[in-house]
């Protein structure tokens, strides 16, 4: 099916499009809110602009696919793959992000307010704020995530379950140069988190549980410690 008939389709009420192959196809700034791609190929797409909101997108590849400003609220990303994706600034509130893989992609400026991200793969992502926007996280569930090595400068993670969460040699601290704001953890629950080795200079912990944390060589310089749970000595 090529694009021209999937559009035509669209607009006659039908939303089943799984599996399709949409390589590098321009889907700037259109309506397909409610549409089924599942295990669709849209790999180097671009999707920037575009209501995909309540959609399915259950294992469709994004690899390096742009994807900036994007409605992607309520939408079933589970198992999704988002390689080298640019994220930046897209609407995931409440999206479904479980299993996704989102090794390198970029994230700056996304609102991912209440998404569950469970076991998810954000292996060196970006989440640092846009000139714009901060990174909006709060309440996301990031239970069991891989986080490692990602840039969460300035993010918003209040509230945020991040229970058995990787994120050795992650970057939370503030970049003067980029944005003054520190990174906010306040009432964040990081039990058994792994942050080993990261960086967590003027973070904003306050109330955070950081029960049976991972805090070997952790840089906790200037953060905001107080209220914070930690495991008895």
């Amino acid at each position: 099916m090529t694009l021209e008939n999937l559009l035509k389709q669209y607009a006659t009420g039908e939303r089943n499009f799984s599996q399709m192959i949409l390589r590098e196809v321009d889907l700037i700034n259109i309506n397909l809110m409610g549409i089924n791609l599942a295990g669709a190929d849209l790999r180097q797409s671009r999707l920037g602009k575009s209501n995909l909101s309540q959609a399915i997108l259950t294992k469709a590849d994004f690899s390096e696919a742009i994807l900036w400003g994007t409605d992607l609220r309520e939408t079933d990303l589970s198992q999704a793959i988002f390689r080298d994706a640019d994220l930046s600034g897209a609407k995931l509130i409440d999206a479904n992000l479980t299993e996704a893989y989102l090794n390198k992609a970029s994230l700056c400026g996304a609102n991912l307010t209440g998404a569950i991200l469970v076991n998810c793969n954000l292996f060196d992502a970006d989440l640092r704020p846009t000139s714009e926007r901060r990174t909006n996280i709060g309440e996301a569930d990031l239970s069991r995530a891989d986080l490692c090595y990602a840039n969460l400068s300035a993010a918003l993670l209040y509230k945020a379950n991040l229970v058995g969460a990787k994120l050795c040699r992650a970057k939370l601290s503030r970049e003067e140069f980029r944005s003054p704001f520190p990174t906010d953890l306040t009432e964040a629950n990081l039990q058994n988190a792994d942050l080993s080795y990261a960086d967590l200079s003027h973070a904003i912990l306050v109330k955070a549980d950081l029960r049976g944390a991972d805090l070997t060589g952790t840089i906790l310089t200037d953060a905001d410690l107080r209220g914070a749970i930690f495991s008895p000595s």
